[in-house]
């Protein structure tokens, strides 16, 4: 539960935005408590919101990252839930009592509108507790919650309880990446890996790729980067090339093996499962191979 993740602000392409208010809201008031005293009070409670996949569990952990002297407390509100009567009320109670023991302190909790649903007329009783619980820590009646921000993140911030979402002063909207966030994520995820592209090649993938998230760019480059092996098992002939050494990429082996096709004049036959370990090498990431999986 207790986390230190090594998530920086610049892992983490676009949300210009979203990062400055982070920033403004949760590390100053960690890294300079003196000038948030009187009624300029830091927030308690920040819901970071915006569609699935757009990078709010992952903005959270840079937070994490950057207050580094918080104690950062993670949890999904799955791990919450008891089916137990009565336990998942003393879960959040303990939970809200170690954030107090060890503060400064974040609580961060993901998918919070699972734990703290609007309420109906349907819902059972525990979960009613639950919430009331909630709100009671929240709020903090009878203790001190200075120095304890609670942060959490839903992708449906109108299904969180209404008295819930209020204890919720701040709220900073998530969004899909714009075509400059598009553009970073996509040379973030590629410059990791052997490539051909360009400067120019990041900027079409931007273009073809409105609409996607943060998380939907990581799936396309790790499937276009995936080709390559699943050509590998299919194939039946290998030439010897040389390649940047794993154990030192400066390093050249003139030793690695490539598939290729049955006509090349170097080919020999032979499956992946005859070659060495770590003999085999694949052709560099390229815009191509990207386009493929779109």
């Amino acid at each position: 539960m207790t986390e230190r993740p090594n998530i920086t602000w610049s892992d983490i392409a676009g949300l210009e935005t979203a990062k400055e208010t982070l920033k403004e809201t949760v590390i100053m008031p960690i890294k300079f408590p003196g000038l948030f005293t009187g009624t300029r009070k830091p927030w308690k409670g920040i819901l970071l919101f915006g569609p699935p996949g757009v990078g709010k569990s992952y903005i959270a952990k840079a937070v994490a990252t950057e207050a580094s002297n918080s104690t950062f407390l993670s949890v999904s509100s799955s791990d919450l839930i008891s089916k137990w009567l009565g336990e998942s009320e003393k879960l959040v109670k303990q939970l809200f009592a170690l954030a107090r023991e060890r503060k400064p302190s974040i609580i961060f909790i993901d998918e919070v509108d699972f734990l703290c649903s609007a309420r109906s007329d349907s819902e059972n009783e525990s979960a009613r507790r639950i919430k009331t619980e909630f709100m009671v820590q929240m709020q903090g009646v009878g203790v001190d919650n200075d120095e304890v921000l609670v942060l959490g993140a839903t992708n449906v911030p109108w299904a969180l309880d209404v008295a819930i979402r209020r204890r919720f002063e701040k709220r900073i909207y998530i969004p899909l990446p714009d075509f400059r966030g598009r553009f970073e994520m996509f040379k973030l995820n590629v410059e990791k890996n052997q490539h051909t592209l360009t400067e120019q090649d990041y900027w079409y993938l931007a273009e073809r790729t409105e609409g996607y998230s943060g998380h939907d760019i990581g799936v396309v480059i790790k499937n276009a980067l995936m080709q390559p092996v699943r050509i590998i098992q299919k194939s039946t002939h290998f030439k010897k090339v040389s390649a940047p050494s794993y154990k030192d990429p400066a390093v050249i082996d003139h030793n690695m093996w490539t598939s290729c096709s049955s006509e090349d004049p170097q080919a020999k036959e032979m499956s992946w499962l005859d070659l060495e370990y770590n003999s085999l090498t694949v052709p560099p990431l390229t815009l191509v191979g990207i386009l493929a999986i779109l």
